[in-house]
């Protein structure tokens, strides 16, 4: 186990490469320490164990949704470079108080660490009207650094019971969700599943999109293979 370095103790012989490490990981920390202490978000740790303890419930009997969304900041190393860490840390606590302003009230914003947030959505808000706010969200994004450029954000968005049931699958959804969008230029939304997005303008109805989500799952086939199969069916029913 490697001896804790005090700054003092650096002062009295040759500082080390160890000695460099320790202090910029206890500096790194600090700075952490008081982003967090300055938004009182809970952590990654809290997003973990709730979204948990929500997968193992029976909200998906009562018939609510659960959506997660992972938020990150774009090209936010930039700005410690350019404009030192303290604006970054500013930054970081006006996103944060963004986001939380925004949120409704079925939400529950976490900072997952460094310049990525966190969403839980739980509640009967359809899945097609978080997507909606998470847009405009994204949109209306209105923090800027000193010298006045506009920032963005990109967000990955994954929903429980559908995309995964699992913590480890349904985080790993929505992160691929967000680097795919981040691969798109930063500055978007993406689903985990983009296919599943269908307008309440649409021909299906939220039940049927369900049910054949759940069929899809139950079968192990996909779900525009099994609309596929529909079509064909009801083409020849009618023999066109």
């Amino acid at each position: 186990m490697a001896k804790k370095i005090t700054e003092t103790e650096t002062t009295k012989r040759p500082i080390t490469v160890e000695d460099h490490k320790e202090l910029n990981r206890r500096h790194e920390e600090k700075k952490l320490n008081a982003v967090n202490k300055a938004l009182g978000f809970p952590n990654g740790d809290d997003f973990e164990n709730d979204l948990t303890e929500i997968l193992n419930s029976d909200c998906e009997e009562k018939g609510e949704t659960v959506v997660i969304a992972l938020i990150d900041f774009d090209r936010f190393l930039h700005i410690n470079k350019d404009f030192g860490s303290d604006v970054g840390d500013k930054v970081l606590i006006d996103t944060g108080l963004y986001i939380k302003e925004k949120a409704p009230e079925d939400a529950k914003v976490y900072r997952i660490g460094g310049d990525e947030f966190g969403i839980i959505f739980k509640g009967l808000t359809e899945r097609e009207d978080i997507f909606l706010f998470l847009n405009d969200l994204k949109n209306n994004f209105n923090v800027k650094t000193p010298d006045g450029a506009a920032q963005t954000l990109t967000i990955g968005m994954a929903t429980a019971f559908i995309d995964a049931t699992r913590y480890a699958e349904l985080v790993r959804k929505a992160d691929g969700a967000l680097y795919r969008a981040k691969m798109q230029g930063g500055n978007k939304i993406v689903m985990a599943r983009e296919e599943k997005m269908v307008p309440k303008t649409s021909h299906f109805t939220q039940d049927q999109l369900q049910r054949l989500a759940k069929l899809a799952k139950r079968e192990g086939i996909g779900e525009a293979i099994l609309l596929r199969e529909a079509l064909d069916m009801l083409l020849k029913k009618y023999d066109i």
